[in-house]
Formats: C-alpha cells, structure tokens, sequence
C-alpha cells in the first residue's frame, strides 16, 4: 500500500507540475500550440493595459524580414537574414532577450520583399527551420548542431517561387512534415531524429505560400493544404491523397486553413480570390469535398481567420480592398467591418483569453479588441512598433508577447503583474 500510495503521490505531482506549465503555455511553432492563432484557454491577458501600454521587457536587433518567432521552455527561437548572405536560427531568453546561441548557414539571394520567412518548429529535442531559399535543417536543441538537412528544392525537382519558400514546418507523432509542392511530390514526411522519408503524396501544384496544417476528418489524421491551382488532404501516416478540391483558386495563397470542425474548412485569399467554406465528408471509404459558401469579394492576404463563438475574425487587407478588420459569421455573412477606422493594413492577428490582440501593419501600433459580432469594440491601443511591411505572426507564452518589425524585435508583458 505504500508504495501504491508513493507512486500515486509522484504521478500527481508530475500532473500537477505539467498543468502548470501548460498553464505558463508555449508556442512553439507557427500560429502557436494548436497551429490556429489562438492561445489556450488557460492563458490569461492583463486588463486593462498600464497607462502607456504593456510594459517592454526587451528589445533586439535583427536582419529585414517576416519570420515569426516560436517560444519553448522559455526559449524565443527565430530564423533571422543577416546581408543577403546568411540564415541565422537565434536562440534568445524569454525573460531577458540574451542570445543564448545561434546558427548560421550560408544561404546567398535577394529576394523581392527581402529577408526572413518562416517561423522556427521547436519540440523537446529538436528545432525544424525552412530558409527562404529551400534550405530545411533539423538542429538539436542540446548541442545546437544541425543533425540532418534537406533541401525543398533541390531534393524534389521544386521551383522558387517569387517571394521565397514561406512555410513552416509541421510535428505528426515521430515525423516532420513539409510541401516541397514540385512536379514529382505535394506533400512529404521526415522521421524527426534521422531525417528518413517516410512518405510522400502525388503531386497536386506547384509550391505556394502556405504552410500545412492538420486536423481529422472521418477519424482520419490528414494535412490540408492549400496550393494556388486546388486545396488538398494528405492522409498524415501514409502520405496518400485522400481529396482534392480545385472550386477554390488563389494566385498566390498565404493564408493558413481555419478548420471549423464537422469536416468544415474555412479558406481565404488575397488577389481577389476572397474566401469560402468548404466541407469534407467521408462515406464508403472516400472523401468528397462540396463548397458551402463563397464570398468572392472579401479575403484576407497574409493572415488566417480567427473563430470564436462560432463567428470569424479576419483581417481583409488586400492589394486591392480596405475592409480593415471583419466579423462574418459560418453562413459566410458579414456582420461588420472597419474599413479605414482602424485599417490594420496587413498585420497579424491572435485571439487570447477572450481578446484580439491586432498588429497594424504599417505604423506598429498594438489593439486590444473584444471580439464580439454585434460590432467592432477596441479596449486599448498603444505604439509598439514602428515603419512599414508589420506582417510577422506573433507569438505569446508566460504572459509574454513577442513581436517585430523590419528592424527589431520586442517583448512585451501582456500578462497578470508577475
């Protein structure tokens, strides 16, 4: 009875030791723990915010560019651009924002809307970056040395596009999973410690801008995956296309999906493709897609709707419409829209505890918004970052925002009073 009672008392603490870290929270991929741009329930957000806005912890230098940083054990990650001439994968202090280590590669090009892309991929042993010019490294995060690397492009016969690789890499169980998106492969996985293929799908597009993501539908793990000729899904053990959907076309998709649950998929796009829902069924062993709705003259460039109480927050910026910041509900109506006032540009967006955390993308100013669909409601504003092209995601853990410009990173405490 003693020992049953010893190892009862461990495994409680061990539980109640991991619920307090989950409550600290991590981000430590793109869009954050679910991959959705929405923080766990158990994170909190202080309100109001201090006269003059959250406070700085920190701020760092770093190369132009819109690679997002990720946040582990306490750890910021982020893959920089140093000259045209480099990667640069830094390791920072969430408390303090000391470099802890880097590593450099050697990664020569200019690139139109030059600098950094992707957001790093952090799990206990390893870290997953992509490089704007296909370069794809596993680094162990004990040693800080690159176990393995791939190359998007050159492995799989792939072509650049025009504004560089852009995507972030995605965890299933023991794999890491990318879209070189080439004429020979759509999507394919790696074993995490030996960098093995353990799969690839047929071809279905060339590479776009999106990165993969998952989600079951009809009990069956898959990565969807937005290219710009169709949307597909990868079955995520074994690589095989289980649909395909081409009713739904963007010339240049950016936006992850926002899965909406019940097999429903939420999809939008700049360069006037607007946005849609779609839902996948599953009957007598296969999949078919139908479109529930499409909304042709609202979508968003960059970023991916957020859902909360069954309604969607997007920021609908394009090259060519200034929706600002819109509600629409999952029947695809527009509940509002701000336009101009606030416009946000092309910022990004996140939802914690309740609330919208909105970058303007030109200027760097900092909304705290109630997300509610009766109409737009701005608790606070504040002036955190400063000149044009703000479009990195943002990453929030421990009660830590950490965001940035073209020039320099920052860190903000957004959470309860430490």
């Amino acid at each position: 009875m003693r020992g049953f009672l010893l190892t009862v008392t461990v495994a409680l603490t061990v539980t109640a030791v991991l619920a307090v870290a989950a409550a600290g929270g991590d981000w430590a991929q793109f869009l954050g723990p679910n991959r959705n741009g929405i923080a766990p329930e158990a994170v909190k957000l202080a309100r109001p915010w201090p006269e003059g806005g959250p406070k700085v912890l920190w701020k760092v230098d770093l190369g132009v560019g819109f690679g997002g940083p990720s946040i582990r054990d306490g750890k910021v990650y982020i893959l920089d651009r140093v000259d045209d001439a480099q990667d640069v994968l830094r390791c920072l202090d969430l408390a303090s924002g000391k470099e802890q280590w880097n590593f450099a590669y050697d990664a020569p090009g200019k690139l139109d809307y030059n600098g950094s892309r992707a957001t790093p991929t952090v799990d206990q042993k390893y870290i997953f970056t992509i490089g704007p010019f296909g370069h794809f490294h596993c680094i162990d995060r004990t040693t800080h040395k690159p176990l393995w690397r791939k190359h998007l492009l050159a492995d799989f016969g792939g072509k650049r596009p025009n504004w560089g690789v852009s995507q972030s890499p995605l965890l299933h169980e023991d794999s890491v999973i990318v879209a070189p998106l080439s004429g020979s492969v759509g999507v394919a996985a790696f074993e995490k410690a030996t960098g093995k293929l353990l799969w690839k799908s047929r071809p279905f597009g060339p590479m776009a801008y999106t990165s993969p993501a998952l989600t079951t539908i009809g009990g069956v793990e898959q990565v969807v995956m937005v290219g710009n000729r169709r949307v597909a899904g990868v079955d995520a053990n074994s690589g095989e296309l289980l649909w395909s959907y081409g009713g739904y076309r963007c010339s240049i998709p950016i936006p992850s999906p926002t899965f909406i649950g019940d097999g429903r998929i939420f999809l939008t796009g700049g360069y006037n493709a607007g946005s849609a829902m779609i839902k996948v069924r599953k009957s007598d062993g296969k999949f078919a897609v139908e479109q529930l709705f499409k909304v042709p003259e609202h979508g968003a460039q960059l970023h991916n709707a957020l859902l909360y109480r069954e309604h969607l927050y997007i920021n609908c910026n394009t090259n060519s419409k200034a929706d600002g910041l819109m509600c629409m509900d999952l029947d695809g109506k527009v509940k509002w829209k701000t336009g101009r006032r606030p416009h946000f540009e092309r910022g990004s967006l996140i939802l914690a505890d309740g609330l919208l955390l909105v970058v303007h993308g030109r200027g760097g100013t900092l909304h705290m918004v109630q997300p509610d669909p009766a109409g737009y409601k701005e608790i606070a504003q504040t002036k955190i970052l400063s000149g044009r092209n703000i479009w990195a995601p943002m990453a929030l853990a421990d009660g830590k925002l950490v965001l940035r410009d073209q020039r320099q990173m920052k860190c903000l405490l957004v959470g309860p009073k430490e």
